[in-house]
């Protein structure tokens, strides 16, 4: 008999994470056009009309975020810091977002070299501060899936329990990398390599803490309590950072988890205490508890214990079967740092048209 293998941190990187409700049976084709993936932005501020940083809502298709921000700060005549927006979006869709400038002591600019078939700004105004990241609402999402195959009859079904229960509330793939890459660069950087661009650093850590997140998600539904309370929990408030530890779970906890207006939690790693004790606080250390080297390589780099809610609700979803039938047409709202493409994982297996699946 053979030895067996010596236990070591170093993590698998399964990103084949637990379903609430089994694993879709029905298929369809996601991104045929640019079209078919529609992002329209809800920021978490009303614009002042007045100040320094200048407001630009600007239409985008098949555009890089980032590319973006440069274009404008170059035809602003800005340095790239001075250009910020509030969320990242999708490249291959077509997305409305803010941007903010900030022009101190210099002329309006002329953006209209910018625009074209791709690019069309929809609203000039001001504002006092720069957007920050994280200053959304969320998204409203229209998506096409096309190609469908499975039973209609099922789908549905799967529609209205998402309706009325939401789902887990995964960090999605592209979080992760292709093939998981920005987990080994997350891994080498624990190992002692020394990653000097600041974006590839900060995009590494997101990608590490969102994998423990997954991974104690992925955890609670099997456990079969990720949308209900245990002892020990932090629960959220719905709509907001705040939460609270579940010292006791009563008939009235129970009843604002059934109405969605607490969620439990799972951590974003970082120094400081669990917030999560007894049962909750348990279930977490024996799930992660083994990836020591990446807890304390989020804590070497800064980053602070966070929570984040393990269920998000779907606000606003709404479909439609067209072609007969050979196409689904959905709509829905996210709040801010959650994805499509969580909502998609609990409903049906798609393809996108480069071969990518999900």
């Amino acid at each position: 008999m053979s030895e067996p293998s010596p236990q070591t941190d170093m993590p698998e990187f399964n990103l084949n994470w637990a379903y609430a409700n089994d694993m879709p049976m029905a298929k369809a084709v996601i991104r045929s056009t640019a079209e078919d993936f529609q992002v329209d932005e809800e920021l978490g501020l009303e614009p002042s009309g007045e100040g320094q940083h200048l407001l630009l809502h600007i239409k985008k298709r098949n555009t890089n975020t980032e590319w973006l921000a440069r274009q404008l700060a170059r035809v602003a005549g800005v340095r790239s810091a001075d250009v910020s927006y509030a969320g990242l979006k999708d490249r291959n869709a077509v997305t409305t977002q803010w941007f903010s400038l900030d022009l101190a002591g210099k002329d309006m600019p002329d953006f209209s070299s910018l625009e074209n078939d791709d690019i069309q700004i929809l609203e000039i105004t001001q504002h006092s501060r720069k957007l920050r990241r994280g200053t959304l609402k969320g998204n409203h999402f229209t998506l096409m899936l096309r190609e469908l195959e499975g039973d209609k009859d099922e789908l549905e079904q799967r529609l209205k329990k998402i309706k009325a229960k939401g789902i887990p509330n995964y960090f999605g793939s592209q979080r992760f990398g292709r093939d998981a890459g920005n987990l080994m660069r997350a891994e080498e950087m624990f190992n002692g390599k020394r990653i000097k661009d600041r974006h590839k650093r900060g995009l590494y850590l997101s990608a590490a803490r969102s994998f423990l997140f997954n991974k104690v998600l992925s955890k609670r539904i099997e456990a079969g309590n990720w949308n209900a309370a245990i002892v020990g929990d932090a629960l959220q408030l719905d709509g907001s950072g705040s939460f609270f530890t579940c010292e006791l779970v009563d008939k009235e906890i129970i009843q604002r988890m059934d109405s969605m207006d607490i969620h439990p939690t799972g951590p974003l790693w970082g120094r400081g205490r669990l917030s999560a004790v007894d049962e909750a606080g348990q279930l977490e250390n024996e799930t992660i508890g083994h990836l020591n080297k990446w807890q304390k390589g989020l804590e070497n780099m800064g980053l602070n214990q966070a929570r984040r809610a393990l269920r998000v609700p779907i606000r606003e979803l709404d479909w439609l079967f067209l072609d007969d039938d050979n196409t689904l047409q959905l709509s829905f709202f996210l709040p801010a740092g959650s994805y499509a493409t969580s909502v998609l994982r609990e409903l049906i297996c798609v393809s996108e048209k480069n071969g990518d699946s999900n």
